[in-house]
């Protein structure tokens, strides 16, 4: 089965808000993304919030100081998270071929693959705050995770595949479309049956092989030209690494919020899309893997000293306490987030609301980059 690559590309942009589009605000005092744009043109002074005249001073980040700080991202946090996501796929991969020895397969065996697929969807839901790099180019970051698949072509497209060839290998599997690749394409396999025959088996295998692949490349990737790709030997003239940095924090909680909450749920408009990991209903577990890498990132002691030696650790006491309290809000919802009565649904995307606010009005003006425009910054 082929799909036409480029519609399906375009489609998927559109849907993942990867192009621009218009998202309402979620209250009535948001700025405009003009007016947020505007308010951090200047690299000393930045607005604390929408209709406020309160000033937030950028605190002074020598180029040593960037470089070190950048270096540290690229190696203890970037690079780990793509090579935890290839060890997690090349691990279901193992798993399918030994239990798939003997198919059809069920029970435990196939409970084993899908705990193990649950770790491959949290790592790269972990990965994905790198929102830039060889992970997004050409768009290639959706064939690793379509999503969200707002025309429900992921089920069908996998479907059809495995009935058109009972013996797909991994190198067939690189000539199809997104939509039947990656993490999405394997949850469906596993989850949306009892058992798996051959022909489901061979999926799971040549998919998880292939997903290996893509994701050890793209780890090499940033082994081999971190440096570039973070701006990190461009400190002393530019603060491109940082600037590409946080708002790559900043967008993972804006489309987290947009695409795997308020859109699915029906927050604030009509309902649109789907949950993450609907199908396995783990769409908690998947949100959770999202808050934990910001907690990760955001009070990670190299960032906090950075603060600190500046006199600003209360940005980072505020943004522990937020991510703290929307943990907090997750582990009582249950599994599948739709099962959630509207008061902590409600509650969820409030939290979310407020990272965002502090992330953009207080964390990246205390640090005198830019806030970037992206279509899903409604806050």
């Amino acid at each position: 089965m082929k799909i036409n690559h480029g519609l399906v590309m375009v489609l998927s942009a559109l849907s993942a808000g990867l192009l621009v589009s218009c998202v309402k605000p979620a209250d009535d005092n948001t700025a405009t993304d003009m007016d947020n744009q505007k308010v951090t043109q200047e690299p000393t002074k930045a607005k604390a919030a929408a209709g406020s005249s309160e000033q937030i001073e950028a605190i002074d980040i020598s180029a040593e100081t960037a470089s070190t700080y950048l270096t540290h991202v690229a190696n203890d946090i970037v690079i780990p998270a793509y090579a935890n996501t290839a060890k997690q796929s090349a691990q279901l991969q193992k798993l399918a071929q030994q239990s798939c020895q003997q198919a059809p397969v069920s029970g435990n065996a196939l409970q084993k693959m899908r705990d193990q697929w649950l770790l491959l969807a949290q790592a790269w839901a972990s990965a994905e705050m790198i929102n830039f790099g060889p992970a997004t180019d050409s768009m290639s970051n959706l064939y690793v995770n379509y999503y969200p698949d707002e025309r429900g072509v992921v089920h069908s497209g996998v479907a059809d595949l495995i009935a058109a060839n009972p013996t797909l290998t991994a190198a067939q599997l690189e000539n199809e479309s997104a939509i039947v690749q990656g993490i999405p394409g394997l949850e469906e396999a596993l989850h949306a049956n009892d058992s798996l025959d051959g022909a489901q088996c061979a999926y799971v295998i040549s998919a998880s092989g292939a997903l290996s692949t893509r994701l050890k490349a793209i780890e090499n990737n940033w082994r081999d030209n971190a440096t570039t790709l973070l701006a990190i030997d461009k400190t002393a003239d530019s603060d491109q690494g940082l600037n590409q940095w946080f708002n790559a924090l900043l967008s993972l909680v804006e489309i987290t919020k947009t695409n795997a909450i308020d859109q699915p749920l029906g927050i604030t408009g009509s309902t649109k899309g789907h949950l993450p990991a609907a199908t396995a209903e783990q769409s908690r577990s998947i949100i959770t893997a999202k808050v934990d890498t910001l907690n990760q990132a955001l009070t990670d002691p190299a960032l906090v000293a950075m603060l600190g030696r500046n006199n600003e650790s209360q940005v980072s006491d505020t943004l522990s306490t937020a991510l703290s309290d929307t943990t907090a809000i997750l582990a009582q919802m249950p599994e599948d987030i739709a099962d959630a009565d509207k008061a902590e649904q409600q509650a969820l995307f409030d939290h979310f609301t407020t990272m965002t606010r502090l992330i953009k009005r207080e964390l990246i003006p205390t640090l005198g980059v830019r806030v970037g425009f992206n279509s899903n910054d409604g806050d």
